[in-house]
């Protein structure tokens, strides 16, 4: 919890620990065992390489199997626990007729997520680097006036320069590497204006 005596507002931060599905569980430990073997035989640059990529390909992993596997056309709903976890709480925002900032780091990953929540009615937008100008600040605006009480965001492209004080609830659905990034991010619901905890 912090709170920022410009504005009187208490932000409350929480982890939530979410399992893996089955396939996902199977997934993680073959690219693991494929890749441990790989960075054996590997040293210097090559090594340094192999394991970013792992990191990576776990990180996919963990958010969904389709994003790590590159799927065109992918079966969303079961196969992520994460996933299950961000209906649960996106339920229960919207039941409280809140609102969300939902950033991921992977554009892929925002198109899934795009396309499920569309898939369950629920009106979201997706901003990312390649939205244009006009139809970003189109989508701020809608946002903020609760058309579509979820927006999704690439944490690149809108971590910085954005005033969504409609958000009273904002979820990092992947972790960056930078945990500075991440609060940046967090703060375009946390400004000036912003009124609700």
């Amino acid at each position: 919890r912090r709170m920022d005596p410009n504005r009187f507002v208490l932000l409350t931060e929480t982890d939530r620990p979410v399992g893996l599905t089955r396939e996902q569980a199977g997934l993680y430990e073959a690219v693991v065992a494929e890749t441990m073997d790989r960075i054996a035989g590997a040293d210097g640059m090559a090594r340094r390489g192999l394991v970013l990529a792992l990191l990576t390909a776990l990180k996919q992993i963990c958010d969904h199997p389709a994003l790590y596997a590159k799927e065109p056309d992918p079966v969303i709903p079961g196969r992520s626990g994460k996933l299950e976890l961000l209906d649960e709480l996106l339920d229960t925002i919207l039941a409280e007729d809140g609102a969300a900032l939902v950033f991921t780091q992977y554009v892929t990953m925002g198109r899934l997520l795009e396309r499920h929540l569309r898939g369950r009615g629920t009106g979201v937008q997706f901003l990312h680097g390649g939205t244009p100008v006009p139809e970003r600040e189109a989508m701020v605006e809608r946002f903020q006036r609760g058309e579509a009480p979820v927006f999704l965001l690439s944490l690149r492209a809108a971590g910085t320069g954005l005033n969504l004080t409609r958000a009273d609830h904002v979820v990092h659905y992947d972790r960056w590497w930078n945990p500075a990034v991440e609060e940046q991010a967090t703060d375009r619901a946390y400004r000036i204006g912003q009124t609700r905890p």
